[in-house]
């Protein structure tokens, strides 16, 4: 496991503003921020982003009222009992600083509700019983929860459809280059609550164990209490403060894979230590191609002095391995739907 040691003030996650970006040439300059961005970091904010700053507030609101619930009320949707493991996840059933099967690390200190795309349960994507599609869980007694959640996911998808666009525009690609593998996509959508600090937590046990998210992109929103923290590209922790009206957008291990290492995801992690002791909230939307597309080297990021650096796989085999490792699947047990 990655130690935990005190990150550095933030000095190079840049803010990157998409206004204007309706015009060609003003896009031309974006895609090249993004992709020294991708480059050092593979961390960024995005402001002027087009998503209604009421609908994240409310969003934040309805994921208090949902972890304010009483535990009993909340595990009657544990993940668990979701073909597409969504739904409740209860503190401490997740560790994500476990960076290979042998490295003991301990459980993260956060709760979360999970949802995906929402389907219903005999749509035949639904039936193939994938992480991607469907079986999503909603909570009984919070009316307009899911209406609100699906509205959200439905604007940060767009939005993250405009940063794809960017993304292939800075790889020296056609914009419109991603669209076909993110027709049906994996995406999920996660509320997350991490309590205080305690006292008498296990040594380097935090909120978020150092770790790589898995797929493609992801767009973060968070709280004022801050506790996000990233690893650059020369392997110094930073602090990842609030950005009032932003998201932050980091890549993920598919999009690295796909650039042959272009591109960094590299590891961030939470910690709530702060002088506040309140929880800290945050929304993450993890977006990625649809299961079957096939993850190799980008044209423009392969040639005869770059081979390519890993063999093809599909989206969602690599996904499936990334869930192993995170809930403590055993080395070739089948991971479940």
């Amino acid at each position: 496991m990655i130690i935990y040691t005190p990150p550095k003030a933030a000095e190079t996650i840049p803010v990157i503003d998409l206004g204007g970006a309706d015009d060609a040439s003003q896009r031309k300059r974006l895609a090249w921020e993004i992709h020294k961005a991708c480059r050092e970091t593979g961390f960024f904010y995005v402001v002027n982003h087009g998503v209604p700053q009421t609908l994240i507030d409310d969003q934040f609101l309805w994921a208090r009222r949902f972890f304010a619930l009483p535990l009993d009320e909340k595990m009657k949707i544990d993940m668990k009992k979701s073909p597409s493991k969504v739904g409740y996840e209860p503190i401490g059933a997740q560790v994500l600083d476990s960076q290979d099967d042998s490295d003991a690390a301990p459980s993260d200190l956060k709760e979360s509700f999970q949802c995906t795309m929402d389907l219903p349960d005999d749509h035949p994507l639904a039936q193939l019983g994938l992480r991607s599609y469907g079986h999503n869980q909603w909570p009984d007694g919070l009316p307009g929860f899911k209406e609100q959640t699906l509205a959200y996911q439905a604007a940060v998808r767009a939005l993250g459809d405009r940063i794809l666009r960017l993304m292939a525009l800075s790889l020296d690609l056609p914009e419109t280059y991603f669209e076909s593998m993110y027709d049906m996509p994996g995406l999920g959508l996660r509320l997350l609550r991490y309590p205080p600090q305690p006292d008498n937590a296990r040594p380097n046990q935090i909120g978020a164990g150092a770790h790589t998210d898995w797929g493609g992109i992801t767009l973060l929103a968070q709280d004022d209490i801050g506790g996000l923290e990233v690893r650059n590209a020369d392997g110094e922790w930073i602090a990842a403060p609030p950005i009032a009206g932003s998201f932050v957008v980091n890549l993920g291990d598919l999009m690295a894979r796909w650039t042959n290492g272009l591109y960094n995801s590299n590891a961030h992690r939470v910690m709530n230590n702060g002088v506040r002791r309140t929880d800290r909230q945050s929304i993450a939307f993890f977006y990625s191609p649809r299961p079957s597309a096939i993850i190799e080297a980008l044209p423009t990021c392969v040639d005869a002095d770059r081979p390519a650096k890993y063999p093809p796989c599909t989206a969602q085999d690599h996904m499936d391995e990334m869930f192993r490792r995170s809930y403590g699947y055993k080395p070739g047990e089948t991971v479940a739907a």
